[in-house]
């Protein structure tokens, strides 16, 4: 017979609305959608009110609620939230393991013995968590609870709350559901086999007419194996009430982050850095102490109105004390030079770490660091003098334009929002690609025989044979053609009218032997690159 663990789960509906609501500051009454890859993820009561649902294209959810608020969604900011919340919950019993953002679990043995029972314990986590808002301002008002043996029908029981107590399920509170033990096939076996979230597996049980847990409980498990492999065996498993998941505590972070307030608040930038030194060398001195060091971070900066900045940051190889007062001052800058008065005066700067490594990678070796880390101190202390974006690197980035994929990234950063370069591009310009690419294209003419433009018909032909070629634009300058080649459209975005491009491509040579990259855009010649 399996072991089964007895277990608490709590879980917070809508939890990557509440994150993006608290984070956006939005009222509690305004539709919000959060998206993914032009999906719905997730979305509010407020807006599924209106027929949002999970999976719908932004467009369709946003003609059935018109007054939509439409987010991107950010798991990193799904999961910082919710860290919060495993923190108070660490404060009235240990051992707490996170599932996901919004999801955690228990073992229940523990907070049964010391509060006396499960549903007084589940009632003490709910009580601890409904005093959040005062600490945090994380509003958590909708908290459910499931009790049951193993974490799969404790997390069942948990999201069936608010519906009619089903055979062997006490309901001892709106929010607590309680699956007594040795209760829980019968508490499964009418759940759908959605509820698995085994999607490559659900549709072929369906057909097969198993459509719910009981339905698969009542197979044979070694049957079920053969047929359907380790992962139906597993499903066996949790449709029978037999989950052998173990409850594992998750170590709880150290306390990284810094922070100094300012009393009174500060409202020169130079003021601001030069307080904040002692705190910097205290967060990367602490940092050292747990054998890491910082590759990339988040500062915030609060105002005196309360107002939030909140920037992350990366660096090339690791953070050192001057480097983050650097960015400290350079996110200040934003609002005034190093010598000059603020918008609003600064009452908090906290910096936390985002990613962190082993300081044992990045020890110097027997000889030295190098060149290469010459010239990370020597780029790093130009941009200390001149500013943040005063030092860049080249990137190639995706897209169908050439001007398009040369992408500057400041020193230090990851190119962040730049469309990917190993993405199918349809219509990019094959290799080999042009030397040299004209950062703003230039006009040009193109002509025929006649000294006539060449344009090219909505049939996507040309109107006559391209003779001549003007790379000033001016008729004066135009020079024969020896061969050209062409045109290849290329039409972006047509469903926007603000962003839609369209354009027809042409290579051509001239009389000089030069190769050039020509776009027509509606009747102007422009001139791309160069083949040098």
């Amino acid at each position: 017979m399996r072991q089964v663990t007895r277990a608490i789960v709590l879980w917070c509906p809508d939890w990557p609305v509440i994150a993006a609501r608290q984070r956006l500051e939005l009222p509690a009454d305004v539709p919000l959608a959060l998206v993914e890859k032009g999906m719905v993820f997730a979305c509010s009561s407020h807006a599924r009110a209106d027929g949002v649902t999970r999976g719908l294209r932004v467009r369709e959810a946003q003609s059935r609620c018109p007054e939509l608020e439409v987010v991107l969604y950010d798991p990193v900011l799904d999961a910082r939230a919710f860290e919060p919340v495993l923190t108070a919950i660490e404060e009235i019993t240990p051992g707490v393991q996170a599932v996901r953002p919004g999801t955690c679990v228990l073992r229940a043995r523990g907070p049964a013995r010391y509060y006396g029972g499960e549903e007084a314990a589940a009632a003490e986590l709910l009580r601890c968590l409904e005093g959040l808002e005062d600490v945090t301002g994380l509003a958590l008002d909708d908290v459910r609870v499931g009790i049951a043996d193993g974490p799969f029908a404790a997390e069942q029981a948990a999201r069936s709350t608010g519906a009619a107590p089903s055979m062997g399920m006490a309901q001892t509170a709106p929010r607590v559901r309680v699956v007594p033990p040795g209760g829980s096939p019968a508490f499964l076996a009418p759940l759908p086999v959605a509820q698995l979230g085994l999607t490559e597996l659900t549709p072929l049980l369906r057909r097969l007419g198993l459509r719910t847990l009981g339905d698969l409980a009542r197979l044979d498990r070694l049957d079920v194996r053969e047929r359907f492999g380790e992962r139906g065996e597993h499903a066996h498993d949790l449709a029978s009430g037999m989950d052998g998941a173990a409850v594992v505590p998750r170590t709880p972070p150290k306390m990284l982050d810094r922070a100094i307030e300012f009393e009174p608040p500060l409202d020169r930038v130079d003021q601001v850095t030069f307080a904040f030194r002692g705190t910097a060398e205290q967060f990367v001195a602490g940092l050292t102490k747990a054998g890491l060091v910082c590759t990339s971070l988040r500062i915030e900066v609060t105002d005196e109105r309360g107002r939030l900045s909140e920037r992350s940051w990366q660096h090339p190889r690791l953070f050192s004390a001057s480097d983050v007062v650097d960015r400290v001052r350079w996110q200040l800058q934003g609002a005034g030079s190093i010598d000059s008065g603020l918008a609003s005066p600064i009452a908090k700067v906290a910096v936390a770490p985002e990613a962190v490594d082993d300081i044992g990678h990045h020890e110097d070796g027997l000889w030295g660091g190098g060149a290469d880390e010459r010239i990370h101190h020597g780029l790093t202390r130009v941009q200390g003098m001149l500013g943040h974006d005063a030092v860049v690197t080249a990137t190639i980035g995706g897209g169908r334009a050439l001007s398009d994929r040369q992408v500057l990234v400041p020193w230090g950063d990851r190119p962040v929002g730049v469309a990917r370069s190993d993405r199918p591009w349809p219509g990019s310009l094959p290799a080999p690609a042009p030397s040299t690419v004209f950062e703003v294209p230039r006009p040009v003419a193109v002509l025929s025989a006649s000294g006539e433009p060449v344009e090219v018909t909505d049939r996507g032909d040309v109107t006559a044979p391209i003779v001549s070629f003007s790379p000033t634009g001016a008729a004066r300058d135009a020079r024969p053609v020896d061969s050209w080649a062409g045109p290849w459209p290329v039409r972006e975005r047509w469903w926007d009218a603000t962003l839609a491009r369209a354009m027809h491509r042409f290579q051509l040579v001239d009389a000089d032997g030069t190769a050039w990259l020509l776009a027509l855009t509606g009747a102007a010649w422009f001139a791309e690159a160069r083949y040098d």
